[in-house]
């Protein structure tokens, strides 16, 4: 496994971690706690030592699996636990609320949750339009000073909030949505941080399942599953990127002796050398190919022919667009 440093800190994580936003099971068609807390530990285990997680998954369930299994790791010391604020489920929707109100009641909640006296990298889920930026970070900076949080992150902000933040409060680290298919941070928010130096968490290196290598032009996703809900899953387009996962499959064998999902793992750690990237997961069996990521790079050929298979087959990409959340209606 490979380690970096959270930018302005002393705190060292792995660079794959470990998603857990299927483990709360809310629009991934429920979950089971015991297999999730087999997953955490499989991930210890492959020497994954930072754990994403948020309120708003499973609406404090996944927290409670990431507690649960930590508490009884006895590791907690040697782990990063990452964790976000600023989504409000309890009004009839789910909200963004960067309320500094709402920040002190929530790192309360989650610390209660995860069963611990510290968070080590807490996040806003997504800017607050409602709420000026300044307001928000300096709530921020008032957990560090009063020693429940480590460091501070943002999730899904665009570089013009990010600065603004950051003037007020020390920002540590962005998490970004990033993988073959969902690539819009290139234009802005990747180069910011790289030349700000503010460490970046990529999250959805698998684009939902996509580039697992697994899903079939027939599957089903059951109950509230969120892919029911991503245009990338519908048909005609949905066949296209297929294809290119066909493809792109075809290249990591045939170069690298790889599957396509350590492929896709992989070009995201090449592309964002000095970063951190999600690898979510609910059951054991879908990190079996976690050692299968290290050890190699891929090479600049190899960088131009993935490129190529992308504009062929996905000449329009879809970005993430549809998971944002609403405004707060009050």
């Amino acid at each position: 496994m490979e380690f970096v440093k959270i930018a302005g800190t002393e705190i060292n994580s792995s660079r794959i971690g470990l998603g857990t936003w299927a483990m709360g099971g809310w629009l991934w068609g429920g979950s089971d706690r015991k297999e999730c807390v087999r997953t955490i530990y499989k991930a210890f285990d492959n020497e994954v030592n930072l754990i994403d997680t948020a309120p708003i998954y499973g609406f404090g369930l996944s927290e409670e699996i990431v507690g649960e299994a930590v508490s009884q790791s006895g590791m907690r010391d040697e782990l990063v636990i990452a964790t976000k604020v600023g989504l409000e489920w309890e009004r009839g929707g789910i909200f963004r609320n960067s309320l500094p109100e709402r920040i002190r009641k929530e790192v309360d909640d989650s610390l209660r949750r995860l069963r611990t006296d510290r968070i080590d990298l807490y996040q806003i889920h997504w800017p607050d339009p409602l709420t000026p930026v300044e307001e928000t970070a300096q709530a921020m900076a008032e957990l560090i000073e009063s020693g429940k949080i480590r460091a501070v992150g943002v999730s899904n902000y665009s570089a013009e909030q990010m600065e603004i933040f950051r003037s007020v409060c020390p920002l540590n680290s962005s998490q970004p949505p990033y993988n073959l298919f969902e690539r819009g941070i290139e234009e802005d928010v990747l180069p910011w941080c790289e030349e700000q130096g503010v460490t970046m968490l990529l999250y959805g290196a698998l684009c939902r399942g996509l580039l697992g290598g697994k899903l079939k032009t027939d599957s089903e996703f059951p109950g509230d599953d969120i892919r029911n809900f991503d245009p990338k899953f519908r048909k005609p387009v949905y066949d296209n990127y297929l294809g290119a996962v066909e493809k792109l499959g075809e290249l990591a064998s045939e170069r690298f002796g790889k599957n396509v999902l350590e492929l896709s793992v992989r070009w995201v750690l090449d592309k964002c050398e000095n970063d951190i990237t999600l690898w979510g997961a609910r059951r054991p069996g879908q990190l079996d190919d976690l050692a299968g990521t290290a050890g190699w790079a891929i090479d600049d050929d190899s960088m131009n022919e993935i490129d190529a298979i992308l504009d062929t087959f996905v000449p329009n990409p879809i970005g993430p667009e549809f998971m944002a959340p609403g405004p707060r209606p009050f």
